[in-house]
């Protein structure tokens, strides 16, 4: 993950530049977007500038999770929530199975971190894909019953923002480093 001839993205009180807090007066899907967009940004900058040992290392025993099962985690949820539930794909899992539940966490030793992390990121482009073309009361089917964006929306802001606590804790036993 880390890239010495890049630096450090441009830091703003909040952490870096591409990190944006929505403004205060925005439209529904605007708000929700916006937020989404942040918390998948925050996961974004408590990963950047680590090494592939450190983003693999589990830093609260006996717990299995790290940074590099968070994202691959967040992955899952990603495609579950917009591409299977919204589109109606029978995608399969793609770091968990029905024989290993949590392998998104369990499973990262042996993990590419740049090939998962790559993942993560087409399937958050799937996802902006698939939402862009339906409104906030198109829905899916969850459990036989419908489910629309907007409730995936709020579910996804709440489901990133839970994990970058984790996150947050994480990367404080790795580097020390802290931040919102």
């Amino acid at each position: 993950m880390a890239d010495d001839t890049a630096g450090p993205p441009p830091e703003t009180e909040n952490g870096p530049a591409y990190r944006v807090d929505p403004a205060h007066t925005l439209g529904e899907r605007d708000l929700l977007e916006g937020w989404l967009e942040f918390h998948r940004d925050t996961l974004r900058w408590k990963i950047e500038g680590l090494d592939d040992e450190q983003l693999k290392r589990r830093s609260v025993p006996p717990s299995t999770m790290s940074l590099l099962g968070l994202v691959r985690h967040m992955a899952d949820v990603e495609l579950n929530w917009f591409r299977r539930v919204l589109a109606g794909e029978q995608a399969p899992g793609i770091f968990w199975s029905d024989d290993n539940l949590e392998g998104e966490f369990d499973d990262v030793d042996g993990a590419v971190v740049a090939d998962d992390v790559a993942t993560w990121q087409a399937e958050i482009g799937k996802a902006r894909a698939i939402a862009a073309t339906r409104s906030l009361d198109d829905t899916g089917v969850r459990r036989r019953g419908p489910c629309s964006l907007r409730w995936i929306y709020v579910h996804l802001i709440e489901e990133y923002a839970r994990h970058n606590g984790h996150a947050d804790l994480l990367r404080e036993c790795i580097d020390g480093a802290t931040g919102d």
